[in-house]
C-alpha cells in the first residue's frame, strides 16, 4: 500500500474551493486517489474529503499542515484535520461485564480487517480477563466504588495510561460508566459509544423486556460520539431489525446484541478510515 495524505475539511461554501485544493496536490506531483464532498445548503458549509498518494510529492509531509494553513485555511476560514495511511491509530477498548461487542472487535482485529493498534483494553471488573488473555493484549482493571467515591482517582490513572501509550481513540464495548467531562474533552469526537436504539423510550433496566412487554416491531442500535450530554453525541451509524409476536424476550437481547456488535463494529471501521467529519453536533460520513 503506498503511503497516502487524507485531508478532512469544513469551511463556508464558496466557488472555487475543489478547484484551488486539487490543484495544489497536482501542481507539487500529488496523484489524487480519492475525493468526496458535499454541501449543506441549509447552513452554507462546504465538506470534503480528499486523499493522494505520498511518492513524488514535492512538499515533505512534516511541512504538509503548515503549507495547507498558510494557503487555504485562512483565506476560506476553515477547520482541517491531515492525516497519513501509514500512521496507525492506537485505539484502547473499555468493557464492563457484556463480552459481545468485544470479541467482534478483537476477532476483526486479529483477522487484519482494521489497520488500528489495540494497546490495551480497560475494566471496571475482571469478568473478561480471559478474552484480552486469548488475543495476548493487556487488561487493566480499575473497579469504581458504588459511591463513586474514587471515580476521579480511576479516571486520573486511565488518563495517565491513554497518554502513556499514546492513544488517539477509545471504543466503550458496553463499558456501563459515564465518562467524565474532563476525559471527553481530552478526546473530543473521539471516544466512540453503543446502545440500544430503545432510549428514550426504555431507559434502565432489561430493555428488550420493556419493548417486548409493549410489542414493539422494530429493534435497532445507535452507535455515536460522546459528549457530555449522555446518549446525545453525534450519531455515526444505526441499523435496525424487524421483530414478531412470535420472539420473546430472549430472543429480542439475542437479536440486539447482534445489531450493537455490528454497528459498533461499522462506526469503528469509519473512524479507522478517517471517513467521518463532525460539524456541531451531526456527522457528514463519507463513502
Amino acid at each position: 500500500m503506498k503511503p497516502t495524505a487524507i485531508l478532512l475539511l469544513h469551511c463556508p461554501d464558496k466557488q472555487g474551493i475543489i478547484t484551488e485544493v486539487t490543484k495544489f496536490i497536482t501542481d507539487n506531483k500529488g496523484n489524487i486517489v480519492y475525493l468526496d464532498q458535499y454541501v449543506d445548503r441549509e447552513d452554507g458549509i462546504f465538506f470534503m474529503r480528499i486523499e493522494w498518494e505520498l511518492d513524488g510529492f514535492i512538499i515533505p509531509r512534516e511541512k504538509l499542515e503548515e503549507y495547507i494553513q498558510t494557503l487555504y485555511a485562512s483565506r476560506y476560514n476553515m477547520t482541517f484535520n491531515l492525516y497519513f495511511n501509514d500512521k496507525r491509530p492506537r485505539m484502547a477498548i473499555f468493557v464492563s461485564k457484556m463480552s459481545h461487542c468485544l470479541y467482534d472487535l478483537l476477532a476483526r482485529y486479529k483477522a487484519g480487517e482494521w489497520d488500528v493498534d489495540i494497546p490495551f483494553i480497560i475494566s471496571n471488573h475482571e469478568d473478561l480477563r480471559y478474552i484480552a488473555e486469548q488475543f495476548d493484549i493487556p487488561y487493566y482493571v480499575w473497579q469504581i466504588k458504588k459511591d463513586h467515591s474514587n471515580k476521579a482517582e480511576v479516571e486520573k490513572a486511565e488518563m495517565e495510561l491513554l497518554k502513556k501509550e499514546n492513544v488517539n481513540f477509545i471504543v466503550l464495548a458496553r463499558y456501563m460508566q459515564i465518562i467524565s467531562d474532563d476525559m471527553i474533552k481530552s478526546y473530543p469526537n473521539h471516544i466512540i459509544n453503543i446502545h440500544h436504539s430503545f432510549l428514550p423510550a426504555f431507559i434502565g433496566a432489561k430493555p428488550y423486556h420493556q419493548a417486548w412487554q409493549r410489542g414493539v416491531k422494530i429493534i435497532g442500535a445507535t452507535s455515536h460520539y460522546v459528549t457530555s450530554e449522555l446518549d446525545a453525541g453525534p450519531i455515526i451509524e444505526q441499523d435496525v431489525v424487524r421483530i414478531t409476536h412470535k420472539d420473546n424476550p430472549e430472543s429480542l437481547v439475542l437479536k440486539g446484541r447482534d445489531l450493537e456488535k455490528i454497528v459498533l463494529s461499522r462506526a469503528v471501521t469509519k473512524h479507522i478510515e478517517r471517513k467521518i467529519l463532525t460539524y456541531h453536533n451531526k456527522t457528514i460520513i463519507f463513502s
